[in-house]
């Protein structure tokens, strides 16, 4: 891994195992990057740190939840083993020795399956991009406007829909819930020309505006012919462990479209003495032999 990748940073601590971020999103493109210098946290990251603590049951006086004292874990197969009770806590990661205090989003303490529990949130962290990468997530749908045929000279409007997705698996044992987020787009025109990375999907415009308005995401073909389209769609992603935080994904998702075909035709003007209706071989008219 390259020293400037994005890192999920994954350590063992006296009560538990700790996961953090090192983090920022870039707001035209949508890609993780990591963030330099101190452990404070960057605009638009997660200021936290989190722990799966595994002395749950240890009664002691850093563990106020006494429900991790009677919570069971049972096993989840016949002659499987029990699971082990912890509390997800949280702490600003921008103190080197903090004071851990429960995660409010979390209600009252869970179950860990793993013979080393306190090695489970690392061990998730080090697969979870390719599982990432191999969940079904749909790209949405390339639109155009006008479909499938366009004007050569005149702006085609391109855009998508897509939203968020999200998924229950089960990784090592764990409930993970993952979810994927669009963050930005790249479209393929087909004629060599691209847009993209960019974080707008575009939108429909009215058919009265079809020919005449450029958007941020248009195109205008400068030849006539037939050209193969696609949409790229970024996804980052963030997962859960037995309901837990969430937690950021190291990488994003990248799906791209099936080609798409369209059609750009001329356009020619010229003065006629009739209408179709009253010369059907008149000039332009459908099945005129000139």
């Amino acid at each position: 891994m390259a020293d400037d990748d994005p890192r999920i940073s994954a350590g063992k601590r006296d009560t538990g195992i700790a996961v953090g971020a090192n983090f920022t999103i870039d707001p035209e493109t949508g890609v993780l990057t990591s963030k330099s210098g101190g452990t404070a946290a960057q605009p638009g990251e997660d200021p936290n740190q989190y722990m799966a603590d595994v002395h749950c049951r240890s009664g002691g006086s850093d563990t106020p939840d006494k429900g991790c004292l009677t919570l069971d874990c049972p096993p989840k197969t016949r002659g499987g083993q029990e699971g082990t009770p912890v509390i997800w806590r949280q702490a600003p990661k921008s103190i080197t020795k903090p004071v851990w205090t429960d995660f409010p989003a979390v209600s009252g303490p869970t179950c860990l399956y793993d013979p080393q529990p306190e090695n489970v949130l690392a061990n998730i962290a080090a697969r979870i991009l390719t599982d990432f990468r191999q969940l079904p997530v749909n790209p949405g749908t390339l639109q155009t406007q006008p479909a499938p045929n366009t004007l050569k000279g005149g702006p085609t409007n391109f855009y998508t829909t897509t939203s968020e997705q999200t998924f229950d698996v089960i990784i090592l044992g764990q409930n993970v819930h993952l979810t994927a987020a669009p963050t930005s787009y790249t479209y393929t025109y087909g004629d060599g020309t691209t847009l993209g990375p960019t974080p707008t999907p575009g939108q429909p415009l009215p058919q009265t505006q079809w020919l005449t308005t450029n958007t941020r995401t248009s195109h205008t073909y400068t030849q006539t012919g037939n050209y193969q389209t696609t949409l790229t769609t970024t996804f980052t992603g963030t997962y859960t462990v037995n309901n837990g935080p969430p937690l950021p994904i190291n990488g994003t998702l990248d799906i791209t479209t099936p080609p798409t075909t369209i059609h750009v035709w001329k356009t020619q003007k010229t003065l006629v003495a009739d209408t179709c209706q009253q010369n059907p071989n008149s000039w332009g008219c459908p099945g005129a032999t000139r």
